[in-house]
């Protein structure tokens, strides 16, 4: 006999038909390489000011240490992108193409997000920074889609895909534990503006710097 959900009238097959259309429609919104390197060369090329300036402001910093062509999928042009969200008149702008680039699709981060997790960190703790709403939103996102997915749990896996085909989960947790000081002294900020953070991202954050159990 098929498990039946009360509250929504569904059996447990149906719910499970309806995730699988869900990851389908997901899989189709998936984000092409070519595309994110051509959006990231648009920007360059009408921005050309970003791809010059040092990487010398304190949130930044090691930037331009980080190998960045060796990660799957990732343009050259990441700490042009970074500077650009420092930049009142151009942030606003750069932001959605940084957020391409992060993101595989809906559900999934790419391989790019552990590498400038750090910097997104320290940036949204800027406080004149005009993104900054928009940035600990992203931050908030990352921490969620990082998170471990029980391999006995169908749905979830469904959905998000095993652990083991998603490594940039892992390394999402490990740069949020690496800077879960940063993080805190964000959170905790007695100055941050009215609404900056809501109460769920402010949750999910704080889950992210916590200490996390491995499913069994």
């Amino acid at each position: 006999m098929l498990a039946f959900d009360a509250s929504s009238g569904k059996s447990l097959a149906d719910a499970v038909r309806g995730d699988v259309v869900r990851a389908r429609a997901m899989e189709m919104c998936v984000m092409d390489t070519a595309v994110k390197e051509a959006a990231v060369a648009r920007f360059l090329r009408e921005h050309p000011e970003m791809e010059q300036a040092a990487c010398d402001h304190p949130a930044l910093l090691g930037c331009a240490d980080v190998d960045w062509s060796k990660i799957p999928g990732c343009p050259a042009g990441v700490p042009a992108l970074l500077r650009g969200l420092l930049d009142e008149a151009v942030g606003p702008e750069t932001l959605p193409v940084l957020e391409n680039l992060l993101m595989n699709s809906t559900f999934h981060v790419s391989a790019v997000m552990p590498a400038a997790l750090p910097f997104l960190i320290r940036l949204a703790a800027v406080p004149d920074i005009a993104v900054r709403p928009d940035l600990v939103g992203l931050l908030a996102v990352a921490a969620e889609l990082s998170s471990s997915v029980d391999a006995d749990d169908e749905r979830r896996v469904l959905l998000f895909g095993k652990d083991s085909d998603h490594p940039e989960r892992e390394g999402c947790r490990a740069a949020f534990a690496a800077h879960a000081s940063a993080l805190r002294a964000l959170l905790e900020d007695g100055a941050l503006p009215a609404g900056l953070i809501s109460a769920d991202d402010r949750a999910c954050l704080l889950r992210a710097v916590e200490p996390q159990r491995c499913p069994s």
